[in-house]
């Protein structure tokens, strides 16, 4: 039973708006986040990086929303999100503030530190969101949240038109800014969520780490952390790298890759929410089984030599990909609430790090790809790689369930 069912009674308004200004909270924090892919070519210009270093330095505010999402989920549930949230908006914008006075390499990677607790938001509002909302609405609200994502093309459509007139200083500025002001409209629009609610009426006393991180012990935790490290991993790392990959294969300016890497990040964020209610109404399970086909196809064409690819098909299948990779993000989120409802916090973390810990890897490690092979098209082998090892072991396990005759919460494994 959710939280929603057994909590005292809300305004019929509450739960849309906890979900809509959560929404766009989150689409701010992920433009912070992803603010390096576009000023970081700037910096790389100005710096004189090589491909490694540039993939680190993008990677870097991606490691810390990463690895903070568990604490924060925890915190959510012991706190509340509606606090949570609001602080880590506030601890974010100022560090992108502070960004704007670094000038070493050194500097950077420390600022980019406090940036990347901007991704940390995702937990918090996976968290804060679902006790809103009953297990079968729980998909489609969870998919709308995470189109938040959006805000990854929020930055590649108005960064650089921003740094080419006052710098990239003026990007991380304005951007703080606003992610300021959006911490302080949370705080005095929303209310604390049902499920923390619930708890401070009752009484009841937090969970010890043991009781949170026990769901950890189950080796489905991993495998739903490996379908995510690609479909969100896989997103984030993309969005950072293809205003670079565009650059460097098709000799486009900085504008013309940041307005063709967001034709890969829109569909991939605003059709998530498409996502969550395909998993409500279809079941999980055929939306993974889908994304992965598709995605193994379109990252097997890219393998190519980029050479062999023109702008057009170039184009076309990231659209694709990034569709059909918002559909398998959100279906890997509805199980969470699903199979661990006492636990979502812990259990949303730490598969939202492993999808984290994916755009932190994976730009620093198409870098070194780069580097070592001198085949921009190394990055989409190595994806390739990682959705066929993902395919393969769902249905693998799909199978040993059929066979062991066990049911699901929802359509899914």
């Amino acid at each position: 039973m959710s939280a929603i069912e057994k909590a005292p009674p809300m305004s019929a308004s509450e739960p849309a708006k906890a979900l809509w200004i959560s929404t766009v909270a989150f689409t701010l924090c992920f433009a912070v986040w992803t603010i390096f892919a576009i000023i970081g070519i700037r910096i790389k210009q100005d710096l004189g990086l090589n491909e490694a270093e540039f993939g680190l330095l993008v990677g870097t505010p991606v490691l810390t929303g990463s690895v903070v999402r568990i604490v924060l989920g925890i915190w959510t549930g012991r706190y509340g999100g509606r606090l949570v949230y609001t602080l880590t908006m506030l601890a974010a914008a100022l560090a992108t503030f502070l960004l704007s006075y670094a000038q070493t390499y050194t500097q950077m990677l420390i600022a980019g530190l406090g940036v990347g607790l901007a991704g940390g938001s995702f937990a918090v509002g996976v968290a804060y969101v679902s006790p809103f909302f009953p297990a079968d609405k729980q998909g489609t609200a969870l998919g709308i949240f995470g189109a938040g994502n959006v805000g990854a093309a929020v930055t590649k459509f108005a960064a650089p038109f921003v740094l080419i007139a006052w710098g990239w200083q003026a990007v991380a500025q304005i951007w703080a800014v606003g992610l300021a002001l959006m911490a302080i409209v949370f705080w005095f629009t929303t209310t604390d969520d049902p499920a923390f609610r619930l708890r401070r009426e009752r009484g009841v006393a937090s969970k010890s780490l043991a009781e949170e991180f026990a769901p950890l012990q189950n080796v489905q935790v991993w495998r739903f952390s490996l379908y995510y490290f690609f479909a969100f991993g896989g997103f984030v790392a993309l969005s950072l790298w293809l205003p670079r990959y565009l650059v460097g294969v098709y000799d486009f300016n900085l504008e013309t890759a940041g307005m063709i890497a967001a034709a890969y990040s829109i569909p991939g964020s605003i059709f998530r929410a498409f996502g969550g209610v395909l998993s409500d109404k279809k079941g999980a399970r055929s939306v993974m089984y889908a994304m992965f086909a598709v995605s193994a196809v379109a990252t097997l064409v890219l393998s190519l030599p980029a050479s062999a690819i023109t702008p057009a098909i170039f184009i076309v299948v990231i659209f694709v990909l990034g569709f059909f990779m918002s559909l398998g993000k959100a279906a890997v989120y509805k199980h969470i609430p699903a199979y661990y409802p006492e636990n979502v916090g812990a259990v949303g973390g730490i598969v939202g790090m492993m999808g984290g810990l994916g755009g932190f890897i994976l730009p620093i490690t198409f870098g070194l790809l780069k580097d070592m092979t001198g085949l921009w098209s190394s990055c989409f082998l190595l994806l390739f790689a990682i959705v066929a090892i993902s395919l393969i072991w769902m249905h693998l396990s799909v199978k040993q369930l059929s066979r062991q005759g066990h049911s699901a919460p929802v359509a899914a494994t």
